[in-house]
């Protein structure tokens, strides 16, 4: 008898500590790949945003997470881990020079740039936010073009 309150306690408090435990939220990976560098010459910035208005970042300053990510043949790879659903956009730089900035000439950059949904960009295609932006809710991989202005 004495061992059959024991076990039933037992399962009440367990059930208990479990009844009351914070809900798990699911995470997924975000694979962000670039091909076509025209050189592999210093790294690429993969930067991940999840905010409007933080799209385009010409200091490199608002984003949400980044990843240096090495060039071999051309190409670059990198994955984020543990991100929750959510709203996301992708920018990358490749920053030939390892100085974590965009340069510029006149005004337009002289290192590639990319963003996610974006095959060209110009007056008529400016990058934002929201253009960037795709869900994400599952584990996931975009490829992200490279443009030499």
């Amino acid at each position: 008898m004495k061992s059959l309150i024991k076990i039933s306690a037992l399962v009440l408090f367990l059930t208990s500590i479990f009844a009351f435990a914070p809900e798990q939220s699911e995470t997924y990976s975000l694979t962000v790949k670039v091909k076509d560098l025209r050189n592999s010459k210093g790294e690429v910035l993969f930067s991940i945003y999840n905010k409007d208005k933080t799209i385009p970042d010409e200091d490199l300053d608002m984003y949400h997470l980044q990843k240096k990510g090495t060039i071999k043949n051309g190409e670059s790879t990198v994955t984020f881990y543990n991100l929750p659903k959510g709203t996301y956009a992708v920018n990358i730089v490749h920053d030939e020079d390892k100085d974590g900035e965009i340069d510029k000439g006149w005004f337009l950059p002289i290192e590639g740039v990319g963003f996610s949904n974006f095959k060209s960009i110009n007056l008529a295609n400016r990058p934002n936010f929201k253009k960037a932006s795709f869900v994400l809710d599952t584990h996931t991989t975009k490829e992200i073009k490279i443009i030499y202005m």
